[in-house]
């Protein structure tokens, strides 16, 4: 066992997006940030398009951005929670401000504020056009890697020691950390599916190790498909995403002959299953913004454009080919208001949490906002706890060995995707749930799937077809136990 002894005690953060950094500059005592590459390649952050939503508009409210909130949430939200954070918007864009982030202006120096889907006002502050995750992550590392207290280790996570649901230390491809708080904080999983907006990377193998540990997941049946994924017959890469932003600006989204189909600006879930259905029927669908007034399609969304341009399309004089494609999970690891999850010394934060805020759909540009103060919130609980002098027990064993090959992005698609029946989920499972005890990848996705078998409606994100409607709204949690895996 190779004893990675001078990070013995830190705090190890795991993962570099902006959930991640936010908790290191948060941090008061040196820690470690973890993370296979720090080009930002990997992570969600650098592709967030549209920005980050938050109440700072003349007439908007914190308030009225909660009730849009739980209104996209489908009645799974947990109010005190979404207060909480809709009410820290405004001083998480100051926080954006400070460390340099070159969020846009009007004219008159207030800020500049996109209008996304299911808000009922323009609050979505945003950086170089439609670059507005990279923008912010490369200003949070740029200040990260100055502050003498944060140290980086390129490296993977492999397992968590932590015996009697209380965290000892942490496994890593380059040796073992002793540690009693680690902020996980890697991501999501939309690499399970055959089309993603997601680095391909992001499979959920964090949540899967988080369950080995002893990690309580909730609603993880919630998987949001963006509307507006750039159509492409390459199963093998990510899509390019055509931000919400394009259609808040007046964009439409049309058949092959023109015609309009649906409201470009209801919540994701309602416009993905209208797309979808289209599809199903054969027809293609098109974006189409060249009739936008004002600025040029490519000085508002260089990014897009570009990404464009390089599939061949030109948005300045064609409609652009859509589909819906798996972007974001609002199911996690549960956690409390500071981010502790069920094992003791364990926090999580951004997309590989479940803090309460997204219920079964999430609202466009809050998962921003979500990763920075509940990166923030998380450290400052560490940063009121006292050292604790008794020793750390180091594991009698190298930690079990687990496989990530994943075969069944199509499955996932077909039967995990934004219409699902009982006859697929079953049939998924099979597959599924023999490997899952070694495969972390087959454990998120069982997890996934045995979630989605156990929600018998029709909620946001989550719509089986086989089921007459909604229930009384419930949250379900599961645990590695509460799964039938082989022996």
């Amino acid at each position: 066992m190779t004893l990675l002894s001078r990070y013995a005690g830190w705090p190890v953060i795991i993962g570099a997006g902006l959930a991640g950094l936010s908790a290191a500059l948060r941090l008061n005592r040196p820690c470690v940030v973890l993370a296979p590459s720090f080009s930002g390649e990997t992570t969600a952050s650098t592709l967030a398009q549209g920005g980050m939503a938050a109440a700072c508009g003349a007439g908007d409210s914190s308030e009225s951005h909660a009730q849009d909130t739980i209104r996209a949430g489908a009645g799974l939200c947990d109010p005190a929670v979404v207060q909480r954070i809709t009410n820290a918007g405004p001083q998480a864009v100051e926080r954006l401000l400070q460390l340099g982030v070159p969020l846009a202006h009007n004219a008159d120096g207030t800020l500049a504020l996109h209008l996304e889907a299911a808000h009922s006002h323009n609050r979505i502050v945003f950086a170089g056009g439609d670059r507005s995750g990279a923008s912010i992550l490369h200003s949070f590392y740029t200040h990260a890697k100055k502050q003498e207290n944060i140290h980086w280790l390129e490296a993977s996570l492999t397992g968590f020691h932590a015996p009697n649901d209380t965290l000892q230390g942490v496994w890593t491809s380059t040796g073992f950390i002793p540690t009693r708080h680690c902020i996980l904080a890697a991501g999501g999983c939309g690499g399970l599916y055959q089309y993603t907006t997601n680095p391909l990377a992001n499979r959920g193998i964090s949540l899967a190790l988080a369950a080995h540990a002893g990690a309580r997941l909730v609603d993880m049946e919630f998987t949001q498909f963006h509307p507006t994924a750039l159509a492409s017959p390459d199963h093998t890469k990510r899509l390019s995403l055509i931000s919400e932003a394009v259609r808040g600006a007046g964009a439409y989204l049309t058949l092959e002959n023109g015609e309009r189909f649906t409201e470009e600006l209801a919540p994701r879930d309602v416009v993905s299953r209208a797309i979808a259905a289209k599809l199903r029927q054969n027809r293609r669908v098109f974006i189409d913004g060249r009739h936008l007034a004002g600025p040029s399609f490519s000085e508002r969304f260089p990014g897009i454009t570009q990404a464009c341009r390089q599939a061949g399309f030109d948005p300045e004089r064609q409609a652009l080919p859509v589909q819906p494609a798996m972007h974001y999970h609002m199911g996690g690891i549960a956690v409390d208001h500071t981010g502790r999850s069920s094992v003791q010394g364990l926090w999580a934060c951004g997309e590989v949490a479940c803090t309460g805020l997204h219920g079964a759909n999430r609202l466009a540009s809050n998962s921003l906002l979500e990763a920075l103060v509940c990166g923030q919130w998380a450290a400052d609980d560490i940063n009121g706890q006292t050292n604790n002098s008794s020793p750390l027990t180091a594991p009698s064993s190298p930690t079990p060995h687990y496989t990530t090959d994943w075969p069944f992005r199509a499955e996932m698609q077909r039967h995990l995707g934004i219409l699902r029946h009982k006859q697929g989920l079953q049939e998924f499972l099979e597959k599924t749930l023999p490997h899952a005890k070694t495969n972390l990848c087959a454990l998120t996705a069982s997890f996934i799937g045995w979630a989605a078998l156990h929600r018998d409606e029709q909620r946001g994100a989550h719509w089986r077809e086989d089921s007459p409607g909604p229930l009384p709204p419930s949250r379900h949690s599961w645990q590695l136990k509460d799964l039938p895996l082989s022996s």
